[in-house]
């Protein structure tokens, strides 16, 4: 095992048009370079021929049954000899001879290195090998929302040719076995602090004549964005929550006296939404904290120290102490609301004035409430953490 370098992992389903020229310019890349490595081809389940050929030209075929892009790609990388390993679609679309320049990369000492098709990152698209809406909107959106929400120092989140450690994979444990498999590789790649490179590539026309594509633009588009959004807690939760509380203060500051803004008297109704805008805003808050909690304990986000500290902080106690001085809180509001009504001998009250101490009351109690039964719920979490 120890004299392969290098290990070429190519996940194929049907592709008995292109695999033989893959497998052919991988192993030519290798032998121009001297690179001791060796073309896996994992096969997810071909009905035509794309096994035989692919053994035929010098490849190790590993039979995959379980479906997606994701589990190919698993399966071959855990067949692999090398220390390096570059993966690439079998379709013809990336040139297999530009392997050697991946490999130097790895050889500088990056942990990961990217391939880049777009312009954005110095790369190329022949013309018709990449339908406009993914050029132009797509993936540069794709790319750009990865940078912005998780750093990711890349132009061409996409890109299906890339080149990483072994190191680096096995410390990564991917999950996904669909086509997010790509991008949950760079993000968490870059949530590790993975030294990451890029390299310009060109991208060809799909060489493939016997069936279409299998990316599906609307579908891979929305599970693209679902993964980033369930990766990222504050862009899913914490932002929301916080801005929805924020317009919820604000409704409370105008309600609370009664204000009259050009014409419009803001009363017990708004404190009304107002409150249950901020209720929503808190448990999505509440929903982030847990979420990210459960992300860390089951290895999906790498874990990080000032989560420790501030979990060290915030324990069980003090949380189910907060919630019901929250809820003691508002139920003094709402006894000054009952003793308001006892005193007209519970007769009909100004609902203008007695709902400005019942409403904050509820939502006291509520958010108290919601408090004690998420302390409990970070603390089940973290059962499996070692005390």
């Amino acid at each position: 095992m120890s004299a392969i370098e290098v290990s070429v992992v190519i996940p194929s389903l049907n592709e008995e048009d292109t695999i033989a020229i893959c497998v052919d310019k991988a192993r030519e890349a290798l032998r121009g370079a001297a690179i001791a490595g060796e073309v896996i081809v994992a096969d997810n389940g071909s009905t035509d021929r794309t096994a035989a050929i692919a053994a035929a030209h010098g490849a190790s075929v590993v039979p995959v049954a379980e479906r997606g892009y994701g589990s190919a790609l698993m399966n071959g990388i855990a067949a692999a000899r090398g220390r390096f390993i570059v993966m690439g679609d079998a379709d013809d679309s990336y040139d297999f001879r530009e392997v050697p320049r991946f490999v130097n990369k790895l050889r500088e000492g990056f942990d990961i290195v990217q391939g880049c098709r777009l312009e954005a990152g110095g790369g190329t698209v022949l013309p018709g090998a990449m339908p406009l809406l993914h050029r132009w909107i797509g993936n540069p959106m794709f790319s750009r929302l990865a940078r912005m929400m998780f750093s990711v120092p890349i132009h061409d989140i996409y890109c299906g040719m890339r080149g990483f450690t072994r190191e680096l994979y096995d410390r990564l444990d991917l999950r996904c076995k669909g086509m997010e498999f790509a991008t949950e590789m760079i993000i968490k790649s870059t949530l590790v602090g993975a030294k990451t490179s890029e390299v310009p590539v060109t991208l060809s026309p799909d060489g493939r004549v016997a069936h279409a594509a299998h990316l599906r633009t609307f579908r891979d588009g929305w599970r693209t964005l679902r993964f980033y959004l369930l990766y990222s807690p504050r862009w899913l939760f914490w932002y929301p929550g916080l801005l929805l509380i924020l317009f919820g203060v604000l409704g409370y500051a105008v309600a609370m006296p009664g204000l009259r803004i050009r014409g419009i008297h803001f009363d017990a109704h708004t404190l009304l939404v107002s409150s249950l805008v901020i209720m929503v805003g808190y448990e999505s808050i509440s929903f982030g904290v847990l979420g990210r909690l459960f992300a860390y304990e089951e290895g999906l986000l790498p874990r990080k120290p000032e989560l420790d500290r501030v979990m060290q902080m915030v324990t069980l106690e003090r949380g189910v102490i907060a919630g019901l001085t929250a809820v003691i809180g508002g139920m003094l509001l709402i006894a000054v609301a009952v003793r308001q009504w006892q005193s007209t001998g519970f007769a009909n009250l100004d609902y203008s004035i007695t709902m400005r101490w019942v409403i904050p009351g509820v939502l006291f109690a509520a958010l108290g409430v919601q408090t004690v039964l998420a302390s409990f719920f970070a603390s089940l979490l973290m059962l499996n953490r070692r005390r």
